[in-house]
C-alpha cells in the first residue's frame, strides 16, 4: 500500500538513486527528464545524480548523506536506482521493489559488466523490477504512479544485525557473475570497503 502521510496531495514521492561512481549516467538522466515532462504534476522527485549532469527537473541533488538517504528511501512512494547491490538493498528493507537501471559498461557507464549480470538475475527472482529500455522504465514508472503497491516488499527496518551477512553473499554472488562472464577478470568485489557518500559500496 502508498505510504500514509499527513495532508496528502496524491502526489508520488520518486527517489532516484545513481550511486557515487565517478562514471556518468546520462542514459537514466536523459530517460527521467523525458517520462517527468509528462507527469510533472503528479510526481515529487528526488533525483540523487551523483557525478552525472543534473537533470533539467525539480529535486536533483547530487549527494546525500547516509541519512539523508534514509530518510528519502523511507518516504518514497517509489524507488529507482543503478544496479549497485548496496542501493538495491536499502531499498528492499525500506519496504520497496525497486525499479533497476543497471549501468552497462559498453556505454561508459561502469567499469564491468557486474551490474548487468546481478540485476538479470534478481530480476529473474522477482526481486527488483529490472529495466534495461526506455519502454520498460516508462512503463514501470507509469504503473508504479498508477499503483504504488505494485512495487512495495515487506519492509525490515531492524534488519541491522544480519545487514552485513547478506551484504557478503551479494558480494560472493557478484564476484561469481563477473568471474563466469566470458573474457573477464575475476572481480575482487569488497562489500565492507569505505563507503562514499551515500554509503555506496561501489
Amino acid at each position: 500500500m502508498p505510504r500514509p502521510r499527513p495532508g496528502d496531495t496524491g502526489v508520488a514521492r520518486l527517489l532516484v538513486a545513481v550511486g557515487t561512481d565517478k562514471h556518468p549516467f546520462d542514459r537514466l538522466v536523459g530517460w527521467l527528464e523525458e517520462w517527468h515532462r509528462t507527469v510533472a504534476d503528479d510526481v515529487g522527485p528526488t533525483v540523487q545524480h551523483g557525478h552525472t549532469r543534473a537533470p533539467r527537473m525539480p529535486g536533483a541533488v547530487a549527494f546525500l548523506g547516509h541519512d539523508e538517504l534514509q530518510t528519502a528511501m523511507a518516504e518514497a512512494d517509489l524507488v529507482v536506482c543503478h544496479g549497485g547491490p548496496a542501493t538495491i538493498l536499502e531499498a528492499r528493507r525500506h519496504g520497496h521493489l525497486p525499479i533497476v537501471v543497471p549501468r552497462d559498461p559498453t556505454r561508459g557507464e561502469h567499469v564491468d559488466d557486474h551490474q548487468l549480470l546481478f540485476a538479470r538475475r534478481l530480476g529473474t527472482a522477482g526481486m527488483v523490477a529490472l529495466a534495461e529500455t526506455r519502454e520498460a522504465l516508462f512503463e514501470a514508472l507509469t504503473a508504479g504512479v498508477a499503483d504504488p503497491s505494485r512495487f512495495a516488499v515487506a519492509a525490515d527496518p531492524d534488519a541491522s544485525e544480519t545487514r552485513r551477512a547478506a551484504v557478503e553473499r551479494v558480494g560472493r554472488i557478484v564476484e561469481e557473475l563477473v568471474a563466469a562472464s566470458a573474457g573477464r577478470r575475476r572481480a575482487r568485489w569488497r562489500p565492507w570497503a569505505r563507503p562514499g557518500r551515500n554509503g555506496e559500496r561501489r
